[in-house]
């Protein structure tokens, strides 16, 4: 799995025992339908259209986060764009069709099955006999075999990010024919169609040197509808051309370029014609919507009067303290700063009536995580009251309803609505309910309005451990933002657009933070307004005349050992961090009402994945993961239990949460090994149970995806699930001029 944009796996911790009745795993939610993995929330939105009615030629623009540092996708600084390329011009055995499943290529297989079992599992490939590398070479074993050996993770010399499955190969080699690849497993391996997707020649794979360094930057041979023309670093783009040697549908545009677009940049690059497709934030796709509705709709936020208005009073100012002159020359001063903004403002909404908003779920999830090393989350009674505080419906609406898309919160921790492995199995942690979180932090001594060490005394409230998160950062506006939501393991670089664009939160003092719950502030954007809640003093009895009613006892702050319960809840602090921010407030005012405290901290973008979630520095923070469709290898590591390593440290892999069991590492390990389709789905789905059960990270809600397109542009957008298929992507053919007239062609990117 890969970070809430992005793409997109040590401290000791203490665990609370589990009892029999946590274990006890209720039914799955939907297991007496016949599949309880049910349908995708939103299908793929992008213009499908029939290759006939589109364009032969053009160049389409996308907008990506980055250029990429390598077109090498096994190394670990590949990326969300490395992905990109690699899709369009490299082979893949398999590829995600709309339900977010595996399905075969059969631009290059013909078939793939496990053909034996015992003693060993034998899985046979047959390639299309037309696949060939762009050098004319037949596709065939020994770009198979070249790939195994530099990803076994035998070979040191191979600066390899990942070797899951390749390491359970023993051999590979031809079957009766060239178009025969066979593979044979040392370990059973139920993910075997996770590999070779995609396959690299063996010329790049088949030396450390080739594989380190020499497909960084190029790469000389490929295998797709496209081949790579150019990297250029000093544009950070890079550009795709016609592979002439495709042997599928030919590809309809002549030229991709994948051009690197902050997402606070991306309303420019559009209404500038610089970019057709990019995936963009609320902020943005409002103004895009906006474009398409009549003038008096779509005018400025400031008015036909405000310019009028604004010289008015300027005007009055200057007369009412005599500096007639003065005041001109600052009326004229302020018309033209109006007018400049009128116009420009106007010039890009007029640009945007050529873009449409396509828009689904995005295959990736955001999730709120419960640092389970120390502190107050070390105990699970105390994560699962947070737990069963959250309202994740309520969440979901927040994020999705103003955006038209389904809010339902997401019920798995590996699977998304309409993958095999999914079915909600949250039910083995509990419904919300506020009285049962109250009575789990009474279990762990966490008592209701219990005396608090005044500050003074060099005590800080529990979660909080004195100590700045991280340095504050003023809330900044930008043009369309991006959603501050962290992928990993995607692209591993800033946040990228969800937001949902809502108030952000009030700055709490220098250090970037404030306590929900402990000084009475709250999120502008939340709504409510808290109120100073007091501990301690007599229940029952009466307060002097004129004294102020008490705080509701359900909203009592929570104390032990003379601490107040407050967590520590870090959140990123750039431009376009509202969606976070928005959700982090809900999230706190949901937690107050049990009475817990929650201490946000902004922290720089930069910092806040390897400087607190990954170092484990922090009690509450929200990223994401993204979807895959072979959980039981890219999500062990993401819920396996941090072992010791051999320096002493705790190697947590990617379980930021330091949350796990040994049973689910079993689960995990049983499916994995499992062929049978329908007993891998059941291992996987109780294995989800018991990670709902810890109470380490709570899922939210699938995240939105939006994307700006040109009107006339064919089958792009917002992909969903669905592998993208490049060779089908196209400007729609013009109408004829009259009868006879042929197409002229795409409209846009020639």
């Amino acid at each position: 799995m890969s970070h809430d944009g992005v793409g997109p796996r040590a401290a000791l911790r203490s665990l609370a025992f589990l009892t029999v009745g946590v274990l006890a795993v209720p039914a799955l939610a939907g297991c007496g339908s016949d599949d309880p993995a049910g349908k995708p929330l939103a299908g793929a939105d992008i213009a499908r259209a029939d290759r006939s009615g589109i364009a032969d030629g053009g160049t389409l623009r996308w907008a990506v986060d980055t250029a990429p540092e390598t077109l090498n996708a096994f190394q670990s600084d590949a990326d969300a764009t490395t992905t990109r390329v690699a899709q369009a011009v490299l082979p893949s055995m398999y590829r995600m069709d709309g339900r977010g499943r595996p399905v075969r290529n059969p631009d290059y297989l013909e078939s793939a099955e496990v053909v034996d079992t015992e003693p060993r599992q034998v899985v046979l490939y047959r390639l299309n006999q037309q696949a060939v590398w762009s050098d004319g070479r037949e596709i065939g074993a020994a770009d198979f075999a070249a790939q195994w050996r530099a990803l076994s993770g035998k070979d040191t010399a191979y600066w390899t990010a990942r070797n899951a499955g390749y390491d359970r190969i023993e051999k590979v080699e031809r079957g009766k024919d060239d178009l025969e690849v066979k593979v044979t497993f040392s370990r059973p391996y139920a993910d075997w169609k996770s590999l070779f997707t995609p396959l690299y020649p063996k010329e790049v794979m088949g030396t450390p040197d080739s594989f380190n360094d020499g497909a960084r930057k190029k790469l000389k041979v490929t295998a797709g509808p496209f081949t790579v023309k150019k990297v250029d670093t000093g544009k950070d783009e890079v550009t795709l051309t016609r592979n002439a040697r495709w042997w599928g549908d030919p590809a309809k545009l002549s030229t991709i370029v994948l051009r690197a677009v902050p997402h606070d940049k991306r309303i420019s690059a559009l209404s500038a014609g610089t970019v057709d497709l990019a995936e963009i934030d609320p902020a943005a796709a409002r103004r895009i919507t906006a474009a398409a509705l009549p003038r008096s709709a779509n005018s400025p936020l400031m008015g036909p009067g405000a310019e009028q208005s604004a010289a008015d009073a300027l005007r009055s100012w200057a007369v009412a303290n005599g500096s007639d002159e003065e005041a001109a020359d600052e009326e004229i001063s302020a018309r033209e700063k109006l007018r400049e903004k009128r116009v420009k403002y106007a010039r890009q909404q007029k640009a945007l009536t050529g873009f449409e908003v396509r828009k689904s779920l995005e295959p990736a999830y955001t999730q709120l995580a419960l640092n389970g090393a120390d502190g107050p989350l070390a105990d699970e009674r105390v994560r699962r009251a947070v737990a069963r505080a959250l309202d994740r419906k309520a969440i979901a609406e927040t994020v999705l309803e103003p955006l038209g898309l389904p809010a339902v919160p997401l019920g798995s921790h590996l699977a998304l609505s309409g993958q095999a492995a999914y079915a909600d199995g949250s039910g083995a942690l509990g419904e919300q309910d506020a009285k049962e979180a109250r009575a789990l932090l009474a279990d762990a001594g966490w008592v209701p309005g219990g005396p608090v060490k005044k500050k003074d005394e060099g005590e800080e409230a529990a979660g909080s451990e004195g100590e700045e998160v991280g340095d504050s950062e003023e809330d900044s506006e930008s043009e369309g933002g991006d959603d501050g939501t962290y992928i990993v393991g995607e692209d591993g670089k800033a946040p990228r657009d969800s937001g949902t664009g809502a108030g952000s939160p009030e700055q709490g003092g220098d250090d970037g933070t404030y306590i929900v719950g402990e000084d009475g502030k709250a999120p502008r954007d939340s709504g409510t307004s808290t109120k100073q809640l007091k501990q301690g003093g007599a229940p029952g009895a009466y307060a002097p005349k004129g004294t102020a009613a008490p705080a509701r006892a359900e909203n009592v702050r929570v104390a032990k050992d003379g601490k107040a319960l407050t967590l520590r809840f870090v959140l990123p602090s750039g431009p376009g961090s509202d969606t976070l921010r928005t959700v982090a407030g809900r999230i706190s005012e949901m937690l107050e009402r049990i009475g817990i405290g929650t201490k946000i901290t902004k922290v720089d973008d930069a910092s806040y994945f390897k400087d607190h979630i990954a170092s484990g520095e922090y009690d509450l923070a929200l990223y994401s993961w993204p979807a895959t469709a072979y959980p039981a290898t890219d999500a062990r590591p993401v819920y396996a239990k941090p072992a010791p390593a051999a320096d002493g440290s705790l190697n947590v892999e990617q379980n930021y949460t330091r949350v796990g069991t040994d049973q689910v590492d079993q689960l995990f390990d049983q499916a994995v090994t499992t062929l049978d389709a329908s007993e891998h789905r059941a291992l996987l789905r109780k294995a989800d149970s018991r990670i709902w059960a810890a109470a380490g990270s709570i899922p939210l809600y699938q995240r939105p995806q939006l994307t700006a397109a040109r009107k006339n542009l064919a089958n792009a957008g917002a992909f969903g699930f669905r592998t993208p298929v490049y060779e089908d992507m196209g400007f729609v053919k013009k109408p004829a001029r009259g009868p006879g007239a042929e197409s002229a062609g795409p409209s846009a990117g020639d």
